[in-house]
């Protein structure tokens, strides 16, 4: 199991009694927020944000964390949002913390709420692929609740993070019920889909391992801004070992192609952020 931490399970005592540390109940000082009568974000103070679990914010309704348009909870009336509160629970996790196991009975979806989750597959030789990062607004585990399989995948968080729970049962009463809310897990099924062609045209179609990472950083690339140099800066926030499981390498072979890469020009790494200064480059690359 990736770096030997348990697998954290979820339930409603969560949520009553507030989320610990290893071992260790925060204070009182740590659960304490101000309650407004909107549903706007929660403001901290800084004593509080310090004594937070994992440095996160505690927020209990879905509505505090302010997601984007792609969201799970974009479109969402009212309504339908009230009732999704009413069945979630929001937990928090440290990093590297094990969501889901690949094979487990599917007993409930995970909406990312804040930080991000790595899904990736494991074969008998304990190579492991990512098949996709998730970020905050997106769900994990919907395949499998929806249709009554086992998890595809293991999930597992890449940095501090907070997801809502539902348990499968609910969350499929809850869909019969509200429209928009099911065609909103439809709409996040199909990117799902679209997320695994991906994957399969990075390793399949690219027969050279610096094509399949030129294609992967552009992939990344194109949902950023150009700065006012033209060049387009992007946090990575992935170890090698982590970018190879997710173009099926090694992370010695990865090493040496970003510093390849850096030495012709390609890109420079800045500590977590890398900028793309040869774009033209990168895509005869991959073959795009």
């Amino acid at each position: 199991m990736a770096r030997g931490l348990p697998i954290r399970k979820m339930s409603p005592a969560n949520k009553k009694e507030g989320v610990r540390k290893e071992g260790v109940m925060p204070s009182a000082t740590a659960v304490a927020t101000v309650r407004e009568s909107s549903f706007h974000m929660r403001y901290h103070t800084e004593a509080q944000m310090k004594h937070a679990p994992y440095g996160l914010p505690i927020l209990e309704d879905v509505r505090e964390f302010g997601l984007g348009e792609s969201s799970f909870f974009s479109g969402l009336s009212e309504q339908t949002i009230s009732a999704l509160n009413d069945i979630q629970h929001t937990t928090s996790y440290p990093e590297g913390a094990i969501v889901l196991m690949e094979g487990q009975a599917a007993r409930g979806i995970y909406i990312v709420c804040q930080g991000r989750v790595k899904l990736m597959t494991t074969n008998h030789e304990g190579k492991t692929l990512i098949v996709k990062i998730v970020n905050p607004g997106e769900v994990v585990g919907l395949q499998a609740v929806v249709t009554g399989a086992a998890y595809e995948l293991t999930a597992e968080t890449l940095q501090p993070s907070q997801l809502a729970y539902v348990g499968r049962e609910q969350f499929l009463r809850f869909l019969k019920v509200h429209g928009d809310a099911c065609l909103r897990a439809t709409q996040h099924l199909s990117r799902d889909c679209d997320a695994a062609y991906d994957v399969i045209r990075a390793i399949g179609l690219c027969h050279s391992v610096p094509g399949k990472l030129a294609r992967l950083l552009l992939q990344w690339s194109a949902g950023e801004r150009r700065g006012s140099d033209g060049l387009v800066r992007m946090k990575i926030g992935l170890t090698h070992e982590e970018l190879a499981q997710l173009i099926g390498s090694s992370r010695e072979t990865v090493t040496r192609i970003l510093g390849d890469f850096r030495r012709s020009g390609m890109v420079e790494l800045q500590g977590a952020t890398m900028v793309i200064r040869n774009q033209a480059a990168l895509q005869n690359l991959s073959g795009s």
